[in-house]
């Protein structure tokens, strides 16, 4: 007899927190498993990476281009109706800020992040044939050396073309939401809803789609990135395709694995600001000690990267493993309606 979804072997009930404590004990158990190899993955090419974002955010207060590109947004806003609220101003800043953190991360983030995201994959692909994870031993050695350079510069061409299509994925996902939030604001303006209880009511709804919309194109993206280092010969929009079909169900585990990696980058971010930058504006140079501070926080920024994607790998197999499990479920049910 088929289970019905969400139960477990033992038939109690596999919340999405538990799936996701799961995985990020598997991914945890990865990283320390192979740690020397991770962390060299970390210093060899998450690092330029990190670097990279952290010098673009301590550069874009005082950078014309993240002030020109705010003042675009801000017309833009301003010509599409949106009325004047903290909201709209919170993500005209967070926009504006975004895309000039992409673009001057775009080369670094096509090389040494696709790389170590390459990398990591490979070294934590499944040798095995059906979806089945190897042994424990078997996976210990498998993340106890670091890749050919053969299979990651394979893989690459995937994962760049990947890379690339989610960047307009991203951007077709902010103008789908941006629209949506037209059409209400638009229709509310119509019944006459335009008292200051109103504009805070749909400003907090669309705070709360926005994010919920861009966390979950954000998760699907990043997955596909992995699933295209990982499938031979899956790439591009086949790879966000399938992307979409692993995550169905499980949505709400993938928004809980990216929150703990995502916050540690976040902090990361946040410490070379109040550490670095802080104290370079005050002191007007960046002193010596106060380099080397940055270089550790840049490393930190590193290691929580590469955690992101052994975090987005081990998801991935759990998916896998997943719909194997179903699948070996369904065929005792088939027979049995054959023979009857």
């Amino acid at each position: 007899m088929r289970r019905p979804a969400g139960m477990a072997r033992g038939g109690a009930a596999v919340t999405a927190a538990g799936r996701a404590t799961r995985v990020m004990r598997a991914a945890v158990s990865a990283f320390f498993g192979g740690y020397h190899c991770f962390t060299s993955v970390a210093a060899l090419l998450a690092l330029p990476f990190s670097a990279a974002v952290l010098a673009s955010e301590a550069a874009a207060p005082s950078s014309a281009t993240l002030r020109g590109t705010a003042a675009r947004l801000r017309s833009v806003f301003a010509a599409a109706g949106f009325p004047p609220s903290p909201f709209f101003a919170l993500l005209e800043a967070k926009l504006s800020q975004t895309v000039f953190t992409f673009a001057a991360t775009l080369p670094f983030a096509l090389t040494f992040l696709l790389l170590a995201k390459a990398c990591v994959a490979a070294m934590l692909r499944d040798r095995d044939d059906g979806g089945v994870a190897p042994p424990r031993r078997q996976q210990r050695k498998l993340a106890s050396a670091l890749p050919p350079c053969g299979a990651v510069v394979r893989a690459y061409p995937a994962v760049a073309a990947t890379h690339l299509l989610n960047a307009f994925l991203m951007l077709s996902a902010n103008a789908a939401v941006f629209s949506l939030l037209l059409l209400a604001f638009g229709a509310a303006d119509l019944l006459g809803l335009t008292s200051h209880f109103w504009t805070l009511a749909l400003s907090a709804a669309g705070a709360i789609v926005y994010s919920l919309a861009i966390g979950v194109a954000t998760v699907v993206c990043n997955l596909a990135v992995i699933v295209a280092a990982t499938e031979p010969g899956c790439a591009g929009h086949a790879a966000v395709l399938r992307a979409c079909v692993a995550i169905r169900g499980r949505v709400s585990t993938a928004l809980a694995l990216a929150l703990p990696t995502n916050l540690g980058m976040a902090a990361a971010e946040a410490l070379f600001g109040l550490r670095v930058v802080a104290q370079r504006r005050s002191a007007g140079r960046l002193a010596p000690g106060v380099a080397g501070e940055a270089f550790s926080i840049a490393y930190i920024h590193a290691i929580c990267v590469v955690l992101e994607i052994i975090v987005s790998c081990m998801f991935y197999r759990s998916c896998k493993r997943s719909e194997a499990d179903e699948l070996r479920e369904l065929e005792p049910e088939e027979k049995g309606d054959l023979q009857a």
